[in-house]
């Protein structure tokens, strides 16, 4: 790993590549983020930078979290955001989906890029629960996969973190709720992944090496899925033609469907992927389907076209 200068120096500098733009860093208070947000300090222009902190409301910690990030941007001169949970979410996915929308929010009106502190580890577990959960070669190219988020640490092991952290003194809440096992990804992170390393050495960078392939499959999927015109009547409704499908077999369209809807804004599950790649070979003309998310899939003799329930964003 090097000394914790050549630790420091590595990090700021995979910071600094962010380069040109306006950047708004996701900053929870944990290790990670303060890690993120000190490198930025020291090498991005702070004309260029923003924080974005959120307050789950889950306890003092949290509430403490988001207190030393404002704290402490306002000490560096860069502007901080807080957002707060409007009610107290009991899942992952729940607390993921208000964090990203309230970071969402802050960065259209910005103008501005998320910049997230996700790490290798992330990446890791990330890849590894979606494996548990049936995931394909999409899913399972996890934060490898191309991006509107940028995530300059993801090359970055969790013990570089730590070691940038002790080296430079970086200030950092830890939450509790980081070890409650209550939660999947702590599961794995605290039990599973580590179990796994010490009975079959290398499974981890096996499991990064079956990402890096999945990502490269993703983006030629995408690159494929962009030779297929997409028609849009309205932000809400996303057409293809029906006569460069016909032809193809339900294994392909599963695999061609979801990059075809990501370019609408939609995301299929295995069962909206399967359902939609046999509607596609045996469904007829003034047919429709409904797949999850209220969106609706209609067929008419040129196109089938997807209509969501409500408008996006």
């Amino acid at each position: 790993m090097g000394t914790i200068h050549d630790t420091v120096l590595r990090i700021r500098q995979r910071v600094a590549a962010l380069g040109r733009g306006n950047w708004l860093l996701a900053v929870s208070g944990g290790m990670d983020s303060m890690v993120l947000l000190d490198a930025a300090a020291e090498t991005l222009s702070h004309r260029t930078l923003a924080v974005a902190t959120f307050d789950h409301g889950t306890g003092p910690a949290a509430s403490a979290a988001a207190a030393l990030v404002a704290d402490t941007a306002l000490g560096l001169g860069i502007g901080c955001i807080c957002g707060t949970a409007s009610s107290v979410g009991r899942t992952e996915s729940e607390w993921r989906a208000e964090r990203w929308a309230f970071l969402n929010d802050v960065a259209s009106k910005m103008d501005a890029t998320v910049v997230t502190a996700h790490t290798l580890n992330d990446q890791l577990e990330t890849v590894f629960i979606r494996e548990l959960r049936g995931a394909g070669p999409r899913g399972l190219a996890g934060l490898f996969a191309a991006s509107r988020v940028a995530r300059p640490l993801l090359e970055t092991n969790r013990s570089e973190i730590a070691q940038y952290a002790a080296g430079d003194a970086t200030q950092y809440v830890t939450d509790p709720s980081n070890a409650d096992r209550r939660h999947l990804r702590n599961r794995v992170r605290l039990d599973l992944l580590p179990a796994l390393e010490r009975v079959s050495p290398g499974f981890s960078a096996s499991l990064l090496e079956v990402a890096e392939k999945a990502s490269a499959w993703r983006a030629r999927m995408e690159g494929l899925a962009l030779t297929f015109p997409m028609m849009s009547d309205s932000p809400e409704s996303h057409s293809f033609e029906r006569r460069p499908l016909r032809g193809f077999p339900a294994e392909s369209l599963s695999y061609l469907w979801p990059a075809l809807a990501a370019r609408a804004g939609i995301i299929l599950d295995w069962r909206g992927t399967e359902r939609l790649a046999e509607f596609t070979i045996e469904g007829e003309t003034g047919q429709q389907i409904q797949l999850s998310g209220g969106i609706r899939v209609h067929m008419d003799r040129q196109a089938i076209t997807f209509r969501s329930a409500v408008p996006n964003g």
